[in-house]
């Protein structure tokens, strides 16, 4: 093995840490007893409004890193909490992993080019483009594999350049499932990137200088557009040596320019604040993500699972209900496929199937 490939290697091992990192690492193991689903996997604001916590910075720390007020300290002695789920963890849908499809990604693109108005288009995991009148958002645009050992289930079957010049893209945080430098390499560099605070220098590595960088409840506006960005419970990692949170991690609000208004959550875990976000903004969509959810005991304090994610909807008030983050790459022990059929089992618990936008990748809703 020449030096090289020895250097490249490491450094995919390093990559690779920390996406496994990406899965929340921080779960606190009880021994033989873990924790369970009922367990509270957050703090609670206790009256506390979430624009005073923005206010008083409580999610700024010291030493260049950031504060998850709304849930736990991430810490590096993490490796060993991944390998033990990982390793000595059953999965309880070990049977049903060989039924994951393989999906490929099509997207009718002139379609949405036509259309004048408002539309949202899954292209994969939890990248979306939404289409404002005459702007393109592109949301943690993931377009390829990530690593080698992670399979890839809905590869694109279309041509990067079908797609509509960017405007915008919008980063939720900077683990690598939704942070992907060949990926936003695909954009032109001038293209303009909103983003919380602290990805700099990776956005310089990709010579893309036209950002915007948004602490919680920082607005960028654009005409008759709003995009702000609000505080969620979640973390974010690049690199294990250095540790977590050396940026910031947020979900957007956007007030479009055709009437609606758009919350798109990012990765969270659940938090007692969806209510006052709800309160604050009259949400016409929310996209939440969904995925990486099981087993309950490690996943709980970063991602919601599909009776959490019903919750927030109601909490949050909105009109409608969409899903991403699920169905591209396995990064729970659930099957990739499994989050719309358990959402579809608790909306119908709650009553709320109808106001489900059930839509997959590739496909493109029209909201006006």
């Amino acid at each position: 093995m020449s030096r090289r490939e020895f250097i490249q290697q490491m450094i995919q091992g390093l990559k690779a840490t920390a996406l496994l990192n990406v899965l929340p690492a921080s779960a606190v193991l009880a021994s033989a007893n873990l924790e369970t689903e009922q367990a509270l996997h957050y703090k609670p604001l206790n009256g506390l409004s979430l624009k005073e916590m923005a206010a008083q910075k409580l999610h700024h720390g010291s030493n260049g890193r950031y504060l998850n007020p709304l849930g736990e300290m991430r810490r590096r002695r993490n490796l060993g909490r991944v390998l033990y789920w990982k390793l000595f963890s059953k999965n309880q849908f070990k049977q049903q992993l060989s039924e994951q499809p393989v999906v490929t990604v099509g997207v009718d693109w002139e379609k949405v080019k036509n259309h004048r108005g408002l539309s949202v288009t899954y292209i994969k995991h939890a990248a979306v483009m939404i289409k404002d009148v005459d702007r393109h958002f592109y949301i943690d645009p993931v377009f390829g594999q990530l690593f080698w050992f992670l399979k890839d289930h809905s590869p694109l079957g279309f041509d990067l350049s079908e797609m509509p010049k960017a405007d915008h893209i919008l980063i939720t945080h900077g683990h690598y499932d939704h942070f992907d430098k060949p990926s936003l390499a695909t954009f032109s560099k001038d293209t303009h990137v909103i983003s919380p605070l602290g990805y700099g220098s990776l956005f310089g590595d990709l010579q893309m200088a036209n950002r915007s960088p948004l602490d919680w409840y920082d607005t960028y506006r654009d005409g008759g557009r709003e995009i702000t960005l609000l505080p969620c419970n979640h973390w974010t990692m690049r690199n294990p040596i250095s540790g977590p949170n050396r940026s910031l991690w947020g979900s957007y609000i956007l007030k479009t320019a055709a009437g609606k208004t758009i919350y798109i959550s990012g990765d969270t875990a659940y938090f007692d604040g969806f209510r006052e976000i709800g309160r604050q903004f009259d949400i016409d969509l929310a996209i939440l993500n969904l995925g990486a959810y099981e087993p309950r005991w490690f996943m709980a304090p970063s991602h919601m699972n599909p009776r959490e994610t019903v919750a927030a909807f109601q909490q949050l008030n909105a009109e409608k209900l969409m899903i991403v983050h699920w169905g591209t790459f396995q990064l729970g022990d659930e099957p990739v496929h499994f989050p719309p059929l358990d959402l579809r089992q608790e909306l119908e618990t709650a009553q709320l199937l109808d106001r489900w936008i059930d839509i997959r990748h590739g496909e493109t809703v029209f909201l006006g």
